[in-house]
């Protein structure tokens, strides 16, 4: 198995934040999927989902995601979203260790209030987060590890993540 940890969770649930810390912690290079799609194609995410759709969108994400996980050690964070493909999921168990992070929806929406870069949560914020989070109730189960992340810091995430991690693999 190639040495990777994948994030993976809703928005919200502090992939990017766990996953810069992670990244601090072993040295290795941290790879935001939705940033490297960005670059690769010169096109933001709203932009891809008005001119192209949600389905060209995944299908994009599929291709970065499969090239990103070709490297090794790597802390790689997805877009909440990637796990909704069988592809993507099968992808990620077969290039590193999945960690699915987990939130309410009252801790989502605080996090992710202010961030106007997220095509999904158009409309009523509330709405859209709690409609979110029942459409992908057990979409994240297959990830080796599961960690909520409500109610602590990022130090006490990044400890219980070391401590899970460390059962099943001696990478870091």
């Amino acid at each position: 198995m190639k040495k990777n940890l994948i994030l993976i969770g809703l928005m919200g649930t502090g992939k990017t934040t766990v996953g810069q810390a992670l990244a601090n912690l072993t040295n290795w290079h941290q790879v935001d999927c939705d940033q490297w799609l960005v670059n690769h194609y010169g096109m933001t995410i709203p932009f891809i989902f008005k001119e192209y759709g949600e389905e060209k969108f995944r299908q994009m994400e599929t291709e970065s995601l499969t090239t990103i996980l070709q490297g090794d050690c790597q802390i790689v964070m997805t877009g909440g979203g990637a796990p909704l493909r069988e592809d993507n999921r099968r992808i990620m168990v077969e290039n590193g260790l999945v960690i699915a992070l987990q939130a309410t929806a009252e801790t989502i929406i605080e996090r992710v209030k202010m961030d106007q870069n997220r095509p999904l949560l158009e409309g009523n914020l509330v709405e859209r987060v709690n409609t979110l989070v029942d459409e992908r109730k057990g979409v994240y189960d297959f990830a080796q590890i599961q960690i909520q992340t409500d109610g602590k810091t990022i130090e006490e995430i990044v400890a219980e993540l070391k401590g899970e991690i460390n059962k099943r693999i001696d990478w870091i």
